[in-house]
C-alpha cells in the first residue's frame, strides 16, 4: 500500500505507466500551444510560491536554461547550483543533502555523474527529483523527442525509430519509451557499445518492439526518424578509440536516403558536424533540431506540471 505522502518523481520513463506518461506528452502539446505566459488553468496551484532547485554535476546548455524558463513560464521561481556550490557526496552525504534541499525548495532537477547520486537524492528527499541526465539514461530529452515526433509526423505508436551509434544513455531512455509509448526502434550499434545487457533484458521482458545489431543500413531502411548522438560524451576518456569504431556509423545523406521518404532526422546537441552527422544532413530539410531543442523547453513545463500539481 502506498505512503499517504508518497512523492511524484521522474527518474525514469520506464517508472512510470504509458497512461500518465502520454497525459505529459499532449500537456506539452498543449503549453506548446499556449506560449510563453501559461494560462492560470494550465499551472500548478499555488506555483507562484513555489522554487525548484537545479543542480548541475556537469555543465549543461539545454537542461539548465530550458528548465529555468519552463519554471518561470509557470510562475513558479529557480535556483541553479553547480558542483561547487554543494558538498554533494562529499564533505555531506547526498541523504543529507536531500532532507536539507526538501526543507527549502518545492522540487529538485538534478544532471548527474552518476546515476546512484539521483536515486539516492530521491530516496530521501520529501519533494519530487527529476532526472535531468545521468551516465545511465536521458529521460526528459526523450520526452521533448517523442512531442518533436508527433509534431512533424502524428502519433509514434506503430511508427518506427532508428537510432544509429553509441548505445548510450540517450539510447536507453529509447528503449524504455518504445516499450511505454508502443513504436518500434531499431538500434545499430558497434559490438563494443552495445547497450548493458540488464536493458536487453528488460526490453525483452516487457516484450518492447526492439531490434538490435551492427548494420546502420538495416536499421535505417523505411524508418520515420533517425536519431544519434555525439560520439564522445563528458567523461568519456577514450576519444580516439570511439571515433574509429563508431565511424561506419555516421548519419550521412546517403543513409538518410535509406529512411521513409518523409523521415525526420533527430539529434539532442551538441552536434559535431562530419564525426557523427554529416553538415549537410544536421542542416538539411529532414532536419528537426531545433524543434527538439526548443521542446525541451515545453516537455519540461508539462513534466513539472505533473510533478507539482499535487495529489489527483
Amino acid at each position: 500500500m502506498a505512503k499517504a505522502n508518497a512523492v511524484r518523481h521522474f527518474l525514469d520513463i520506464d517508472r512510470l505507466d504509458s497512461k500518465t506518461l502520454r497525459r505529459m506528452i499532449d500537456n506539452a502539446h498543449d503549453m506548446k500551444k499556449a506560449g510563453r505566459k501559461v494560462p492560470a488553468k494550465m499551472r500548478p496551484k499555488g506555483i507562484e510560491d513555489k522554487v525548484l532547485i537545479l543542480i548541475f554535476e556537469k555543465p549543461s546548455t539545454r537542461t539548465r536554461v530550458s528548465f529555468d524558463i519552463a519554471m518561470r513560464q509557470l510562475g513558479g521561481t529557480t535556483l541553479a547550483l553547480n558542483h561547487t556550490d554543494l558538498q554533494l557526496g562529499r564533505g555531506e552525504s547526498i541523504a543529507d543533502t536531500a532532507r536539507v534541499l526538501s526543507r527549502y525548495g518545492d522540487a529538485i532537477m538534478i544532471r548527474a555523474n552518476k546515476h546512484e547520486t539521483l536515486l539516492e537524492l530521491a530516496e530521501h528527499a520529501t519533494i519530487p527529483v527529476i532526472n535531468g541526465l545521468t551516465d545511465k539514461t536521458h529521460p526528459c530529452q526523450i520526452m521533448a523527442d517523442i512531442m518533436t515526433f508527433e509534431e512533424h509526423l502524428g502519433p509514434i505508436k506503430g511508427r518506427t525509430v532508428a537510432w544509429v551509434g553509441d548505445g548510450n544513455n540517450v539510447a536507453v531512455s529509447w528503449m524504455h519509451a518504445a516499450a511505454r509509448f508502443g513504436f518500434n526502434l531499431r538500434l545499430a550499434c558497434p559490438e563494443e557499445l552495445m547497450p548493458a545487457k540488464l536493458y536487453l533484458d528488460w526490453a525483452k521482458k516487457e516484450k518492447a518492439d526492439i531490434a538490435v545489431g551492427t548494420d546502420p543500413v538495416r536499421a535505417v531502411k523505411g524508418a520515420d526518424c533517425v536519431v544519434t548522438d555525439t560520439w564522445v560524451s563528458m567523461g568519456d576518456t577514450d576519444a580516439q578509440r570511439r571515433k574509429q569504431i563508431l565511424k561506419p556509423y555516421a548519419v550521412t545523406d546517403g543513409l538518410m536516403a535509406k529512411a521513409a521518404k518523409d523521415a525526420i532526422f533527430m539529434h539532442c546537441l551538441p552536434a559535431y558536424r562530419g564525426h557523427e552527422v554529416s553538415q549537410s544532413v544536421l542542416e538539411g530539410p529532414q532536419s528537426v533540431i531545433f524543434d527538439e531543442a526548443e521542446n525541451r523547453l515545453h516537455a519540461q513545463k508539462a513534466l513539472l506540471e505533473f510533478l507539482l500539481v499535487g495529489p489527483r
